[in-house]
């Protein structure tokens, strides 16, 4: 036996044990393992039943997913899969009981499935979870899992991919049998009761099948969710529709059809870039020059500055983390303020059933609001979150270096100032950082981890620990103007407003955007996240702009006007009172009067040069930013745009998205746009040489790790 699935036997029970940390992925030699087992417990005549189970913290967690590039790269053929497993333990004269504890998902699932019975610890998950990697079940799990659960939780689990709690699943026969004490000794009393029972082959259960009568809603009422809920994404699609052929199809054919709907996801680059997307998010945890043995602070208490949108949300994170937190205001009527956001932020989670009262009601009291200091000099971390104006944000942090003891992190909630300028203002530059959390921050999964020029290591690892903690995911990023995500952003939206100039209707823009994936577009972002907010930053950054360089005109107008967006009501459209947008003439006539007073004459804009305008701005500012050192790999660029900016993850990231389309050519639209639109669209100098070496930004990353 391989080291990978250890054999033992248990009187009359024989006990295949996965070993394959962490968590039991199907590695190569683990189904083979599998395999050699239960033929060992085939020939002992001593053996009257087989226990399948997880060593360690999981059952079989799912594939190794490193083994899906091998095959689309043509490193390595897929040919039966698990299936020749799947079958021989579903054809076992001595019947198979899987063992779950942890999580049995995608692979693992379809392992537990082909057993005879299932047992499982009442903590453990199950699931079908590969949509979420742009794929489907591809080993016969939309065949098994509509014969046990029935179509409809099929149809469910498998377009969705959200993990299933293991007394629901007894409710809905995945499970036989709830284990209340001791998994393995449970498993193997079950085993013995059922050692002799006769055993009905999942694969030949068509009772939970249904009629095509009763499953035609079924299937449209999920195509239809699929549509509003998973826009232009083709795994769901796929899923429903091989939960639908186990419903017309005996079982080999259904296998066969979900196998050609598995190699369609497979192959295609939606699937390729969320697989992109789920090592990324692994990737970004990885800090080159921070070992895993950094010794990091104990985060037991927080203080945060202004009571705001986003030091409201910045306290919720702490609180919901079982973190006290003390809230800090200059006035009152500001702190109460923020205070009834936060508990109403509360409630709505709580009408929505996301967790109880007593639950918000903890989360409340680990809330301390007040308008001083007091106390500050206990917190393990102060997070500054006060508009963006570079002089309150000193006088602030000069305060606290005379407050904070000396091992307490000072950290800047600012989107776009120097974090080593804001450090010049204390004696302690080594534990000031930036977390830039994202609107709003007690929802948004990214944390953007600012290191300044003199921020130590132990306060980089601190915060890189403390960002998943807080449920975030923390990227490193360097220490210049915007960062990397809003230094990006910039262009992004300048484009959007120059289309509009030249002759784009302002719906056209953040349709090309929506329609290629985005959450939202441009110009409605800009509203969202209040238009005043980049007003005060260009206003703060006026003395660095470069003379005689085509500036955007219309969202200063906008803003002189009042017009801020969703907060006053109106900005680029006009809200109603849910929000809703609508065009207005005013809009309209002062774009016109910008363009009458700039010179330009409107020109027709098709949707392929706003979408390229847009993306290709990203990937060539992305370009400085990779060059510059100011992210550690593109990847790092991906995942900030996926998780803070609203990039679709099936495009896998504008990085990923630049690589897909080939770099040569985004190179030659840039070029284009230079000589059409002047210095802004200089082409990046790594964006030229990777084109012209014929590789990509994903390469780059591996030679310059290569290199550190």
């Amino acid at each position: 036996m391989s080291d990978l699935v250890l054999y033992s036997t248990q009187q009359d029970v024989a006990v295949i044990t996965v070993n394959n940390p962490p968590v039991n992925a199907l590695s190569p030699g683990v189904p083979e393992g599998i395999a050699e087992g239960l033929a060992k417990a085939a020939a002992d005549e001593t053996v009257k039943a087989v226990v399948l189970i997880g060593g360690g913290r999981s059952f079989i967690a799912g594939a190794d997913i490193k083994e899906f590039g091998k095959v689309t790269s043509g490193e390595k053929k897929r040919e039966g899969g698990l299936h020749p497993l799947l079958y021989a333990l579903e054809d076992s004269v001595k019947p198979v009981v899987a063992a779950i504890h942890g999580q049995a998902f995608g692979g693992g699932l379809e392992v537990a499935m082909a057993c005879a019975y299932r047992v499982a610890v009442a903590a453990a998950n199950v699931g079908q979870p590969e949509v979420k990697l742009g794929i489907i079940p591809g080993a016969a799990g939309t065949q098994r899992l509509p014969r046990l659960v029935g179509v409809a939780k099929a149809v469910e689990m498998c377009q969705f991919g959200d993990p299933v709690k293991v007394p629901v699943a007894a409710k809905l026969g995945l499970i036989d049998r709830v284990i209340e004490r001791d998994l393995l000794e449970g498993a193997l009393a079950y085993a013995r009761e059922v050692a002799a029972a006769p055993v009905m082959k999942v694969r030949e259960r068509n009772e939970k099948l249904g009629t095509a009568e009763e499953n035609a809603p079924i299937f449209s009422a999920a195509r239809e969710a699929a549509k509003k809920r998973q826009r232009q994404l083709m795994a769901p699609l796929a899923a429903i529709a091989a939960v639908e052929a186990a419903t017309t199809m005996p079982f080999a054919e259904g296998v066969k059809e979900e196998a050609r709907l598995f190699a369609e996801c497979l192959f295609s680059t939606q699937s390729k870039a969320m697989i992109h997307v789920f090592f990324g998010e692994r990737t970004v945890a990885k800090i080159p020059n921070v070992p895993k043995e950094t010794v990091t602070y104990p985060i037991k208490r927080a203080a945060v500055i202004g009571a705001g949108t986003m030091g409201g949300g910045i306290a919720m994170n702490y609180a919901n983390a079982g973190i006290p937190v003390l809230l800090k205001e200059t006035s009152q009527e500001a702190l109460d303020r923020g205070m009834k956001t936060i508990s109403r932020n509360y409630a709505g989670s709580v009408a929505k059933r996301r967790f109880t009262q007593q639950a918000m009601d903890e989360r409340m009291a680990r809330i301390t609001p007040q308008l001083t200091y007091d106390g500050f000099d206990e917190a393990d971390i102060i997070v500054e979150a006060v508009f963006e104006g570079m002089a309150l944000k000193k006088e602030i942090f000069a305060a606290l270096d005379g407050i904070a003891k000396s091992d307490c992190i000072l950290a800047s909630n600012t989107s776009t100032l120097s974090i080593d300028e804001i450090a010049s203002a204390t004696k302690r530059p080594q534990m000031v950082i930036g977390h830039h959390f994202f609107s709003p921050a007690n929802v948004m999964r990214l944390l953007e981890i600012v290191r300044g020029r003199e921020t130590s290591k132990e306060v980089i690892a601190t915060s890189m620990g403390l960002a998943k903690a807080l449920g975030k995911i923390g990227v490193l990023v360097g220490n210049c103007r915007g960062f990397v995500g809003n230094r990006m952003f910039g262009p992004y939206r300048r484009e959007a407003q120059f289309l509009v100039e030249e002759g784009a209707a302002i719906e056209a823009v953040d349709k090309a955007m929506y329609d290629f994936g985005m959450a939202m577009g441009p110009l409605q972002v800009g509203d969202l996240a209040g238009l005043d907010v980049g007003w005060r930053i260009r206003k703060e950054f006026q003395h660095l702009e470069a003379a005689g360089v085509r500036k955007p005109l219309l969202e200063d107008r906008l803003c002189e006007m009042g017009r801020y967006g969703q907060k006053t009501g109106a900005g680029w459209y006009k809200y109603d009172e849910n929000r809703r947008p609508n065009l207005d003439p005013v809009v309209e006539d002062l774009i016109g009067q910008v363009r009458a007073a700039a010179g330009i004459t409107p020109r027709a804009v098709d949707e392929a040069e706003v979408t390229d305008r847009l993306l290709y701005a990203l990937a060539n500012e992305g370009a400085r930013i990779l060059e510059e050192g100011m992210a550690l790999r593109s990847v790092d660029i991906d995942i900030i745009y996926l998780n803070g900016y609203g990039f679709p993850a099936h495009r896998g990231g504008p990085m990923f998205y630049a690589d897909t389309v080939g770099l040569d050519k985004v190179l030659a639209r840039v070029r284009e746009f230079h000589a059409q639109h002047g210095p802004l669209w200089k082409p990046a100098p790594l964006l030229e040489r990777l084109a012209g070496e014929g590789k990509t930004f994903a390469q780059f990353d591996r030679a310059a790790a290569a290199g550190a």
